[in-house]
């Protein structure tokens, strides 16, 4: 039993080692400048952290998670077909749709869709 658990032992160790050995030469790093920069989006970290920002990107970026969470409110109602009634699944379908068309109708009014700068 005890011969057993050192070779267990030793197959463990052994193992770990070549994990560790392995790991350290099969690292492909390259140190360049962009990679090695805080800054992984494109900005470049030696000017100004004041330049302007694009509000247009913003407001699209709100817009698409406005409605990807009403896609995620979407997927429940399904399920729930099966053990609602149909007329208040379906008068409760319209109302959500008619909300989701709504601040669409409102965000084009508003130019908030229109891509000029």
């Amino acid at each position: 039993m005890k011969i057993l658990m050192s070779l267990m032992m030793m197959i463990c160790l052994i193992l770990m080692l070549l994990t560790i050995i392995l790991n350290l030469i099969s690292k492909k790093s390259y140190y360049d400048r962009e990679k090695s920069s805080p800054f992984e989006c494109g900005f470049d970290p030696k000017t100004s952290a004041r330049l302007p920002f694009s509000l247009h990107f913003f407001l699209i970026a709100i817009i698409f998670l406005i409605f990807d969470v009403e896609i995620t409110l979407l997927l429940p109602l399904i399920m729930t077909m099966k053990i609602s009634n149909i007329l208040n699944y379906s008068l409760i379908l319209i109302i959500f749709i008619f909300i989701l068309l709504w601040g669409l109708y409102h965000e084009w009014n508003q130019g908030a869709l229109n891509w000029i700068n």
